[in-house]
């Protein structure tokens, strides 16, 4: 534990890119392999669950530290974050542990089955052996909020440092289903099992956003282009006879859309494919809305009444492996004749469609093209370079996505919350109302957008015209209005203002605006029928 704690203080110590990999890169030489790998699962995400509640944690500390409950959550309100608060209010510890980073996670996982008694003691006695960055590091793993300011291509980056191995490759063998409870670092890394390859995805190929119009990027004809689907990205593998679905975040979802089970009988073996799984009209011949989609995110089974009202389908724009050969080094142009040739026999009641291109001759064309998006079902559009490969992750140059500007609402902050980490000290999360006569409606929360110089001014203003207190969340007056920006919106019967924004985030403080020209209800509603 020592090892990992004195990693993840250097990590949280610097910002700079070359540093964190070196760090990471000395880290991976050295520790033993079960440490080395519940590190890598820690970075990617893979974190232990949660096996005792933050109440109980809270309160156990706060009779330890010899402090009333009000007091500790006056605390927890100023630091931000229970592991932080804990480690802080906590005396020092009696004895000291040498215990691995393994040991310990192991520990945290077998009170999952502990009766409460046994919990405490055993969270207790971690708590008299861990000192400085140890205990804070078992606490955000026992409170199940691990995070660290590493992306998990920077984690393959110094892996493959370590180890020797091909970045790109070593990105392949850390997708999938794999934990550390199932797989071993020598399994994992080292000797990967064949037999995993069958359900492993690609790391995904992602763009970054144009931000002045596309004519910097050259010659249109290097270039082609189509829709923006706004849905959940995934790929579709076929291997051994067998398919499964995975997110972009790397969830297996092929239970959870069984519509695909019939894409066995219309694409051959080994073929992986890149699309958006939408909920699609056949009617229309055209995605709905993505608030159609949502009723069937994260359900481990789904109700044939659900499966009749929002049936998907993957539109897919790019394949990644045909016939068992992985093509991803291949340009773009050629791995889409391939997917159009495979696509060209499907039924129309097959689960996969193909994503069609929009021709265009010059950029300004395209623009016009582009701004019917919403009228398509699409966000935008996506600019491919022709000659791309498919990337591993994020590189500029090749992919581009040209997306609407968003839709927009002024609206006026009602009610103000202090942030966490870094921003424990400023209120950042806020509540926002727009008029409905004279009453106020509350419709939305954002928490970015602002500068730091912003949110500093904020929180000096919240703090100077709070006019009541509910535990952390502080209620201002009707005064400050912001611009909001979001990219959809829907029907909602469990907000009170009947609708739900997609992605609401702040883009401007409008200061010229006094808070009783904010806009209202009706305009929602409007924008909802609209748009909606």
């Amino acid at each position: 534990m020592k090892r990992f704690a004195a990693l993840f203080t250097a990590l949280d110590q610097t910002t700079k890119t070359g540093a964190k990999t070196e760090a990471l890169a000395a880290y991976f030489r050295e520790a033993p392999d079960a440490d080395r790998l519940w590190t890598i699962a820690l970075l990617s995400g893979r974190r232990p669950k949660r096996t005792v509640t933050a109440t109980r944690l809270a309160e156990w500390a706060a009779e330890i530290a010899g402090l009333p409950m009000w007091l500790f959550r006056a605390s927890y309100d100023v630091v931000g974050d229970l592991a932080e608060t804990i480690h802080l209010v906590l005396p020092d510890p009696k004895d000291r542990s040498e215990r691995s980073l393994a040991d310990w996670i192991g520990e945290i996982r077998a009170l999952s089955k502990a009766e409460e008694p046994e919990k405490r003691r055993v969270i207790e006695a971690a708590w008299d052996q861990l000192a400085g960055a140890e205990r804070f590091v078992f606490n955000k793993l026992i409170t199940g909020g691990f995070r660290v300011g590493v992306s998990q291509k920077l984690m393959t980056r110094a892996l493959a440092q370590a180890t020797g191995i091909a970045e790109a490759e070593l990105a392949h063998r850390l997708m999938g289903g794999w934990t550390p409870e199932a797989t071993s670092y020598a399994a994992l890394i080292e000797a990967p099992d064949p037999e995993a390859d069958l359900s492993r995805p690609y790391p995904f190929c992602l763009a970054y956003g144009v931000e002045d119009g596309p004519e910097a990027l050259g010659d249109p004809d290097d270039w082609l282009a189509e829709w923006k689907w706004d849905g959940i990205r995934g790929q579709l593998i076929l291997r051994g006879g067998q398919h499964h679905l995975w997110s972009r975040g790397e969830e297996l979802m092929t239970d959870r859309f069984p519509e695909f089970a019939r894409a066995v009988d219309f694409l051959p073996d080994g073929t992986v494919l890149d699309g958006e799984v939408l909920v699609w009209d056949a009617a229309a011949a055209m995605p709905r809305s993505f608030a159609a989609l949502q009723p069937r995110i994260g359900r481990k089974t789904v109700p044939k009444k659900l499966l009749a009202e929002a049936p998907v389908i993957l539109r897919a724009y790019d394949l990644l492996e045909h016939a068992g050969e992985d093509i991803r080094a291949r340009p773009f142009a050629e791995r889409r004749e391939r997917l159009e040739a495979l696509a060209a026999d499907l039924p129309a009641d097959a689960p996969v469609n193909l994503s069609r291109l929009a021709p265009f001759d010059d950029w300004d064309a395209l623009g016009e093209i582009r701004a019917a998006a919403r009228e398509a079902g699409a966000e935008g559009m996506m600019l491919k370079r022709k000659a791309s490969p498919y990337h591993v992750g994020r590189k500029k140059g090749d992919w581009w996505k040209w997306k609407l500007d968003p839709l927009t609402i002024d609206a006026v902050m009602v009610y103000a919350q202090a942030g966490h980490g870094r921003r424990a000290n400023l209120y950042t999360d806020f509540t926002f109302a727009v008029w409905k006569g004279n009453e106020l409606v509350p419709f939305t929360k954002a928490y970015s957008g602002l500068t730091d110089a912003e949110f500093r001014q904020i929180t000096h203003w919240v703090r100077r015209n709070t006019l009541q207190r509910f535990g952390p969340v502080r209620q201002v007056p009707p005064e400050q209005v912001f611009e909001i920006g979001f990219e959809g919106i829907q029907r909602s019967t469990r907000h009170k203002s009947g609708v739900a924004l997609r992605f609401p985030r702040m883009l401007r403080w409008r200061r010229d605006k006094p808070g009783q020209e904010a806009n209202t209800h009706g305009d929602l509603l409007q924008m909802l029928e609209q748009y909606g």
